[in-house]
């Protein structure tokens, strides 16, 4: 719930006692919203869909990177095999 205009002037000039005894009579001020409650809302279950996709973003480029660097590894030892195959001949050509 929000603060009304007139309550939050009201606890604004009080000091920290007199604004925890204002908190203890007005439960409403101080309780959590419904989202960061847990309520079964819209907004939660919007947000739980936002957070599974964006693992889902985060595990397809990790995966991405695997691919990348697996593939660099194939390529260098392609390469390394290729130059094995060449061999100089003794004393090179004349």
């Amino acid at each position: 719930m929000r603060w009304s205009g007139g309550l939050q002037a009201a606890v604004g000039g009080l000091k920290p006692a007199a604004t925890l005894v204002v908190f203890l009579l007005v439960p409403q001020v101080v309780s959590a919203c419904p989202v960061c409650f847990g309520g079964a809302s819209s907004v939660a279950k919007g947000m739980d869909s936002a957070i599974w996709f964006l693992l889902g973003v985060l595990g397809f480029v990790q995966i991405g990177f695997i691919a990348l660097f697996w593939s660099f590894w194939r390529r260098s030892r392609a390469l390394r095999r290729r130059r094995e195959e060449f061999h100089l001949i003794e004393g090179g050509a004349r």
